[in-house]
């Protein structure tokens, strides 16, 4: 039987390896006991939270996202019996440096169950990717599950790093490349570095995607596109997208580094909020109901009552807090996880919401 699972719950797991990809970066996979298998099945594309505590100057607690890389496991099998992530070195990141330079086989991280919805559902179709950095590693396991699992499908990736000795999970791509030589098309451009073949070196900008892509895909007739990585990159390919006429439902973004902090004085920002407000949250089934202090997300008021309540980067982009807006008004200062549908049906990010009504309502279960 399945071990329970709820909303910012976490559990130990035995690292089992620690690869080297890259002078600054590793995967990590991690076993996943029997109990537990069910509870960290997940769809390609997702991602899990690792915690470590203590981590801080103080005492705390650190928790970072990380996309999940290998295989999804099949549907009515057994679960994932293993997880696999790549995390890259981040200049004064706690955790990427404990990573690296600390973490070896045999220990154990707290990790919680996957969530996301970067996901694609194996199904037949064309799909194409434009990644950068480690926006490699979701995609590296949605084309891998979708050209395992649909004999019909075919994908095409293109991704972009600074220099072939910088990019992740080369021997993995390689592998694409020689299993499904028909099925699977690799576009791999260096920005400042010079190849012997392929395309010239440089930046994948709005104006370079918007020439390119016509001349490797049928642009308008793909199933599905997926932009992964740095914010600058997910913009200029989601604009690029755009000019030729893509529809929005068929693209779908992920951003794993986001280079500017929220404007001050935007629009939503200057809604004036209520002197005295009130959030009452549903998690797990129960509900509570407390006061929003001046100035904090949602999120922090609902954490000092539940700690389980669920949270990854508190900075709009993974997309862990979010929940569906029962009664009440929000702003948000960012969203860079949720997609326009999502928003449409309701749905905000509790780390970056602030009340407008003085009643506010959040539902983590919907």
């Amino acid at each position: 039987m399945a071990a329970a699972s709820h909303h910012g719950a976490f559990h130990s797991l035995r690292v089992t390896d620690v690869e080297r990809l890259t002078d600054d970066s590793v995967a990590l996979t991690f076993a996943v006991p029997e109990e537990l298998r069910d509870v960290y099945r997940y769809t390609p594309g997702q991602h899990i939270t690792l915690r470590r505590t203590g981590a801080t100057a103080d005492g705390g607690e650190v928790r970072r996202t990380y996309s999940l890389c290998g295989p999804a496991p099949a549907p009515g099998g057994d679960g994932a019996a293993e997880l696999r992530v790549g995390v890259r070195l981040v200049d004064g990141g706690v955790f990427s440096t404990y990573a690296l330079k600390e973490l070896s086989a045999g220990d154990t991280v707290e990790v919680m169950a996957p969530v996301g919805r970067f996901v694609l559902e194996p199904r037949p179709g064309h799909f194409a990717a434009i990644v950068g950095g480690s926006g490699i590693t979701p995609v590296l396991s949605i084309a891998s599950t979708l050209l395992t699992r649909v004999p019909e499908a075919r994908f095409c990736l293109i991704r972009s790093d600074r220099t072939a000795a910088s990019a992740m999970f080369l021997e993995e791509v390689a592998d694409m490349k020689d299993r499904w030589p028909d099925r699977f098309q690799l576009v791999h451009v260096l920005s400042r570095e010079e190849q012997q073949a392929g395309l010239p070196s440089g930046r994948l900008d709005e104006e370079r995607l918007t020439e390119l892509l016509p001349a490797l895909l049928p642009v308008e007739a793909m199933d599905g596109w997926f932009l992964c990585g740095p914010q600058g990159l997910v913009q200029a390919a989601d604009r690029a997208l755009r000019t030729l006429g893509v529809a929005r439902e068929r693209v779908h973004q992920e951003i794993f580094h986001v280079d500017t902090a929220p404007p001050p004085g935007t629009a939503d920002s200057a809604v004036a909020a209520p002197a005295h407000s009130t959030v009452t949250a549903k998690l797990d089934g129960r509900s509570g109901s407390w006061p929003v202090r001046e100035g904090e997300p949602l999120l922090d008021a609902v954490l000092r009552n539940r700690a389980d309540a669920p949270y990854a980067c508190k900075g709009g982009v993974c997309g862990t807090c979010r929940a569906y807006l029962v009664r009440g008004e929000v702003r948000m200062d960012r969203n860079f996880a949720l997609e326009p549908e999502e928003l449409e049906a309701g749905y905000v990010l509790a780390c970056q919401s602030h009340p407008v009504t003085e009643e506010v309502e959040l539902d983590f279960d919907r």
